[in-house]
């Protein structure tokens, strides 16, 4: 039987870094996260998150690594490890830089086994694998930059993912600051991809090879997509008239966010 693997922590402003850390926590079995409410991470940090709660849950439930999430309602200590009625945990992990020895001594007083997980055990970004699917799903893929990843980017994955297989193809690097001027990416395409895959509704990552607004035409053209799935900020570049051409059905969403969840931009939340 695999091992009930546990962290906790607020998970505000959810990054590369904090997924390396969960992709790596998986390794060791199964993996539930313990996660602060908002009045905890007030308490603890002595200010509000940039992410409610509701957010927040709703990012760390789509990430592949991640089994189940618990949202914390009992007290919440920054050493201890919350009580969560019916679960009882095998090992706790903590990244190096949280590590300490009251940690270690309220894992050992709970019997529950402590594993510090090194920084070094996580450098750069592999590319995460294709999610395995039954046979014969229809393809979809999107396109884009996703610089500055959020909740409604994960929304539109979503919606997306229920019309077939989703292949996400990331922009590179050259390609975004020839279209959208020097400064951009905000973040190289090797984390990019790296972000976009560790979402649970995405099949497979990729990076483009092309340029231009049609950038992702060679990978188009291996993938053999059945839909071509934009948001309605999307729907330009001659995105459609491509898809005529090549036979693909071409869907444009509204650009709404999860039920409950404040609509996200990239461009305000990385301040351009």
């Amino acid at each position: 039987m695999p091992q009930h693997i546990v962290v906790a922590g607020a998970f505000d402003d959810l990054r590369s870094g904090h997924l390396r850390f969960l992709e790596e926590a998986a390794k060791l079995g199964d993996l539930t996260v313990l996660l602060w409410p908002d009045d905890a991470v007030q308490q603890l940090t002595g200010q509000a998150p940039k992410f409610p709660q509701a957010e927040r849950l709703y990012f760390l439930n789509a990430v592949r690594y991640v089994s189940q999430v618990s949202l914390v309602s009992g007290p919440v200590q920054a050493d201890a490890l919350p009580e969560v009625p019916g679960y009882r945990p095998d090992v706790w992990v903590v990244g190096d830089c949280r590590a300490n020895p009251a940690k270690e001594a309220h894992a050992a007083a709970r019997g529950v086994a402590y594993h510090v997980l090194s920084g070094e055990r996580q450098p750069g970004f592999p590319e995460p694998p294709p999610l395995p699917t039954p046979p014969g799903r229809k393809k979809v893929v999107v396109t884009g930059c996703y610089d500055w990843f959020h909740s409604g980017h994960v929304r539109f994955f979503e919606e997306v993912s229920a019309y077939g297989d989703l292949y996400v193809i990331i922009g590179h690097d050259a390609n975004i600051r020839l279209l959208k001027g020097e400064g951009h990416p905000l973040l190289p395409q090797d984390e990019r991809r790296y972000l976009v895959g560790s979402i649970k509704f995405v099949k497979q990552a990729l990076i483009s090879s092309g340029d231009g607004w049609l950038d992702a035409d060679p990978e188009i053209q291996r993938l053999k997509p059945d839909f071509y799935a934009v948001n309605e900020d999307g729907d330009r570049g001659g995105k459609r008239e491509y898809c005529a051409k090549q036979g693909i059905e071409y869907l444009v969403l509204k650009r709404a966010p999860a039920p409950g969840l404040p609509k996200r931009s990239s461009t305000d939340l990385r301040g351009f």
